[in-house]
């Protein structure tokens, strides 16, 4: 047949394969040294993330599992967890919420879904979970979810797909499982020996010390183990912290005699929902413990007192003392 000559159509792709391997090889260089560039410049404005450990230490290097997410997303799950744990409901429904939350809707707050799914869970209004409105509140949604687990019995014993399946009825019951060893390392972060951590710049903003202690209350619904002391009764007297975090309000925390490690579950808890919540709600600090969370400023990990200091409550005019959470907001 006449016409153009057939060429060998694998040369040409033999000579431009290497060019394109070296152009996406620069890319991503590109792109990973475009987020190294605004991680390191995060005391000056950079793009805020947090991490997440099981085992409270820090860096890529620690012996825990960690996880990495947006503020937004931290927010969500502690949301999540704190609702639990103020529920009484044990670490394996939170891992099974986190979970569920985490294949339904990335931990977002979503304005949309399959048909007329919403919120965190993607929960419809037209089954029974609520009003729009209720849904779309991360409190209500994590609270109606616990309450439809509490529901399935055994749930602590099933499969973490069976039982959140059991709430859900979802479609792809399956996609829960990729999602449990997250979960776990979220869990033992908010509620156990893990810690989260939020990276970025210290608030510019004032915060508003009402709606802190607003939050606070929602999230602690009928929770018998936590007190929140009328403003102005805090422990520090609105101390700024000493160490450049930004003078302001404080909104103290304070747990009842004999709760034991039910109250300082909460207590974590709702340290983690402090630390995660900060840029939102213009929090410069979070005491609980023997350590602390200082905005925009070591904010890769808690810094930890030293044993002297712990002995001495005066050495830091802004740690806690024990059965204490203190959030220091930025006025």
């Amino acid at each position: 047949m006449g016409g153009v000559p057939q060429t060998d159509p694998s040369r040409p792709r033999r000579r431009r394969r290497p060019l394109r391997w070296a152009a996406g090889f620069l890319v991503l260089v590109a792109v990973a040294g475009y987020f190294v560039v605004q991680r390191a410049s995060n005391d000056n404005g950079g793009v805020p993330y947090c991490t997440v450990s099981a085992d409270g230490k820090s860096g890529a290097k620690g012996s825990g599992q960690f996880g990495e997410m947006s503020p937004e997303q931290a927010s969500n799950a502690a949301v999540i967890a704190a609702v639990g744990v103020s529920k009484g409901m044990p670490d394996r429904a939170v891992t099974i919420a986190l979970a569920t939350a985490m294949q339904e809707s990335a931990l977002r707050n979503l304005d949309h879904g399959d048909r007329d799914s919403l919120g965190l869970f993607q929960q419809r209004p037209s089954q029974g979970w609520g009003t729009p409105e209720q849904i779309m509140d991360p409190v209500y949604a994590a609270g109606i979810f616990y309450d439809r687990l509490a529901e399935v019995k055994g749930y602590s014993r099933l499969p973490l797909t069976v039982a959140a399946q059991k709430v859900q009825l979802s479609g792809f019951p399956q996609a829960y499982a990729k999602h449990e060893p997250e979960a776990t390392v979220l869990t033992a972060a908010f509620t156990g020996a893990g810690r989260l951590t939020c990276t970025g710049p210290a608030p510019v903003r004032a915060g508003d010390p009402a709606k802190v202690r607003a939050e606070l209350t929602r999230l602690l619904g009928k929770n018998p183990l936590y007190t929140l002391p009328a403003a102005g009764a805090g422990a520090g007297g609105g101390a700024g912290g000493g160490d450049g975090a930004a003078a302001g309000s404080e909104v103290t925390l304070v747990a009842k005699a004999g709760g034991g490690e039910a109250a300082a579950r909460t207590g974590q808890v709702l340290a983690q929902w402090a630390v995660a919540g900060s840029r939102e709600l213009g929090i410069t600090r979070v005491s609980y413990g023997a350590g602390s969370w200082v905005a925009g400023k070591d904010g890769d990990r808690w810094r930890e007192r030293s044993a002297a200091a712990a002995g001495n409550g005066a050495a830091d005019p802004a740690a806690a003392a024990p059965g204490q959470v203190r959030i220091f907001v930025r006025g």
